[in-house]
């Protein structure tokens, strides 16, 4: 990351009809996209599994199918699974027929299927893939589950000091000013703050939601907003390298897992660009796949984008020398997996008593505050 980002153009347009032949060929299909429910990760994985092994016991694609949609609760999905059923019963691929439900099988989905198609080891595909999105949400739900215990520290402080600068110390401030007592700068402090607070209370806490339901619209809207943002978090500290690591690890899996199922390079690359949600690496991805289409290997386009560093181009070349280039990947994936697993603990056992010691600081800035013109009232009612 040491490399100055540059500014990008925008990303191709992932539904223009894909070239004749192409693994992501099947999802630019003539037939319009069928809109259905989101389905869960979980549900996909399962289907995935047991499809794999109706598969390897011989049993043909469209028994198979029909056996998984008859055991399948009514919902989306299950809907999916009566229009896969038709589709392959009247002759469709099974990888295009996924295709026209991208928001179950995504273009990295439906590629791996008409590779094991086109191979002849559907089986063995399947259970790839179905590993590949087990150790996906295996780290998502990592991720998200370290994240919740410090979501709410910091949701329950918010309200609590919401709470005591609206509703207490305007109390407050009526026995300090009854009192006639002159305020230290501490509690005139807190005093200014509550009664602006109270008397711009839809802009304090207005404007925070304006600006984030503004961010969240200019970042699906707006590509050189996505793609700055993007930038500026993979130079933050601390989390900036946790989060080029993550981005490291699911390039190298996902590229190494189509590789692995048979997809040409050229072909895997565009999937991944299109797969991943950080704009400045599917620049750098698509920059790769230019200079890899005019003949170059892929190590050095991976150096020149100073988004990998030396032990990923490293082993990519090596495996690029020796034919291995998959098992490199797969291999570069696990390493900056078990990095991101340590340095997101890591990270955590930090935050959360940082979290705790900040609340613990605003909580013991409000006490004194308030304490000290209660010890000048307790003074002058005792000398009186």
């Amino acid at each position: 990351m040491a490399k100055k980002i540059q500014r990008a153009a925008p990303r191709p347009n992932t539904n223009a009809p894909a070239a004749t032949g192409a693994p992501g060929g099947a999802a630019s299909s003539s037939a319009p996209k069928r809109r259905t429910g989101r389905v869960s990760t979980q549900v996909i994985t399962d289907f995935t599994l047991q499809l794999a092994t109706l598969t390897e016991a011989g049993i043909p694609i469209v028994k198979a199918l029909t056996i998984l949609e008859g055991q399948t609760r009514p919902g989306p999905f299950k809907s999916i699974l009566i229009e896969l059923v038709e589709d392959v019963s009247a002759g469709t691929p099974l990888s295009e027929a996924m295709a026209k439900h991208p928001r179950a099988f995504d273009r990295l989905y439906s590629s791996m299927v008409k590779a094991g198609e086109a191979g002849g080891v559907l089986d063995r595909v399947l259970v790839r893939q179905a590993l590949f999105l087990e150790k996906a949400a295996t780290i998502r739900s990592k991720v998200v589950g370290a994240l919740i215990y410090p979501a709410i520290i910091v949701l329950v402080a918010i309200a609590v000091v919401s709470a005591v600068i609206v509703i207490v110390i305007p109390k407050f401030q009526d026995i300090f000013r009854s009192f006639k007592i002159e305020l230290p700068v501490m509690t005139q402090i807190l005093l200014d703050t509550s009664r602006f607070t109270v008397q711009w209370w839809y802009l304090v806490f207005g404007l925070p939601i304006v600006l984030a339901i503004a961010h969240v619209m200019a970042m699906r809207a707006n590509y050189a907003y996505r793609y700055r943002v993007h930038g500026l978090m993979l130079k933050l500290p601390v989390l900036g390298g946790v989060l080029s690591r993550a981005l490291i690890a699911g390039f190298a899996r996902t590229f190494g897992t189509l590789i692995q199922a048979g997809v040409p390079h050229l072909d895997a690359l565009g999937i991944v660009r299109d797969a991943t949600r950080n704009e400045v690496l599917a620049k750098g991805v698509e920059d790769i796949r230019k200079t890899v289409r005019e003949g170059e290997g892929i190590a050095r386009p991976m150096g020149d984008s100073g988004l990998f560093d030396d032990l990923v181009v490293n082993m990519v070349d090596v495996g690029e020398a020796t034919g291995e280039l998959d098992k490199m990947l797969l291999k570069v994936a696990d390493a900056y997996d078990t990095q991101v697993d340590r340095r997101i603990d890591a990270m955590f056992k930090i935050v959360e008593p940082a979290l705790l010691i900040l609340v613990a600081g605003f909580v013991g800035f409000i006490v004194v505050a308030l304490f000290l013109p209660l010890l000048e009232i307790m003074n002058q009612v005792g000398g009186s």
